[in-house]
């Protein structure tokens, strides 16, 4: 076993520990140098302009392979795999719900070329759309040539319904006279039990 002695080596952790300020401001230095280039190799160009989003001129098609069955291949193209087809992203999504949120998301629009900003209509829009209701209201409104019209042509359907109501009651009553003067010859009624079947004029 090993004595210590006098001369032994350990640390000295009695004093502060002492930095070089210029190496570390050197090092801040270099890093924000770093960062500036890196910002300046994003952006060499101008930044994008997205137009703000509008509304679809299409349907979106959910239902047309509804209730049909198709085989699909492992090396299939992405557009007759299983699911909806995005030509735009060229991507495959399985169900209805995530192919909407899928066409009305982010990454979609942006691949259409627009922001999920809507524009701000002005003054003069609001007026125009507010003269479009306008005159499509005016155009359904009713005159009351209309309504009479209308009332005249309700009380033409009724009295038509009553009047083949009236014509099928009459056929039912006629029905009934012809079988009640149908006349049974006695002896066959006799024969089939029916006594006092028919009327017996003689």
């Amino acid at each position: 076993m090993a004595q210590p002695g006098n001369n032994a080596v350990g640390v000295d952790n009695t004093s502060r520990r002492k930095f070089d300020r210029e190496e570390y401001l050197e090092r801040a230095r270099q890093r924000e140098q770093k960062e500036l280039d890196r910002a300046k190799a994003k952006s060499k160009g101008p930044p994008v302009q997205r137009k703000p989003l509008k509304h679809r001129d299409y349907e979106v098609d959910l239902g047309s392979r509804l209730g049909k069955t198709q085989v699909v291949t492992p090396i299939a193209p992405l557009s007759q795999q299983a699911g909806y087809y995005c030509p735009v992203c060229e991507c495959v999504v399985k169900d209805s719900a995530n192919y909407l949120d899928h066409i009305n998301g982010k990454k979609h629009q942006r691949a259409l070329g627009m922001s999920m900003r809507v524009e701000r209509a002005s003054l003069e829009q609001v007026q125009q759309r507010f003269d479009v209701l306008k005159k499509r209201k005016d155009t359904g409104s009713f005159t009351e040539q209309d309504f009479d019209d209308r009332i005249l042509k309700q009380q033409q359907e009724e009295e038509e319904r009553k009047r083949q109501r009236r014509e099928r009651k009459k056929e039912k009553k006629k029905e009934k006279a012809t079988e009640e003067e149908i006349e049974v010859d006695p002896d066959v009624a006799a024969m089939m039990g029916f006594g006092g079947f028919g009327s017996s004029k003689k």
